[in-house]
């Protein structure tokens, strides 16, 4: 059953990524017409993503850790890095790449160090998924 939530938890995490950075803030771009007023937009959802990411990250990181008090094996190391490294991204992005964003301060650069950073994530995100549905119950 625990693995099943962590497997749900992990979906909403990808699904989550997909739909704000792939659909919705393009979207917004596209359909209002005034990119200073998407952009405000689309900042008020990437820090609603990162508080997604922070959560499910967490409680995923909890899901493994304990499943490695039982035995260390190499499948739960993995995702425990794919979730750090998915993690360590949503709060760079959040506190260190969007205040220069809000600021102006060399827009391109850092919108670009974000969207890549936002890309990564959706793949770290990605990866955990396919891994942790992958497995077979008696394995998870």
């Amino acid at each position: 059953m625990k693995d099943r939530l962590a497997l749900l938890l992990a979906a909403f995490w990808w699904g989550s990524l997909t739909t704000i950075g792939f659909l919705v803030v393009p979207m917004l771009f596209a359909r209002l017409g005034n990119p200073a007023v998407a952009g405000n937009f689309a900042g008020q959802l990437f820090e609603a993503q990162s508080w997604i990411a922070v959560g499910c990250g967490l409680l995923l990181l909890v899901h493994f850790r304990t499943k490695m008090d039982q035995r260390i094996d190499s499948a739960s190391m993995g995702a425990i890095f794919l979730i750090l490294g998915a993690l360590l991204l949503a709060l760079l992005q959040q506190y260190a790449v969007a205040p220069r964003i809000l600021a102006r301060d060399n827009l391109k650069l850092w919108h670009a160090v974000g969207s890549g950073m936002y890309v990564v994530q959706w793949l770290c995100a990605g990866a955990l998924l396919w891994r942790m549905g992958g497995r077979t119950p008696a394995a998870a």
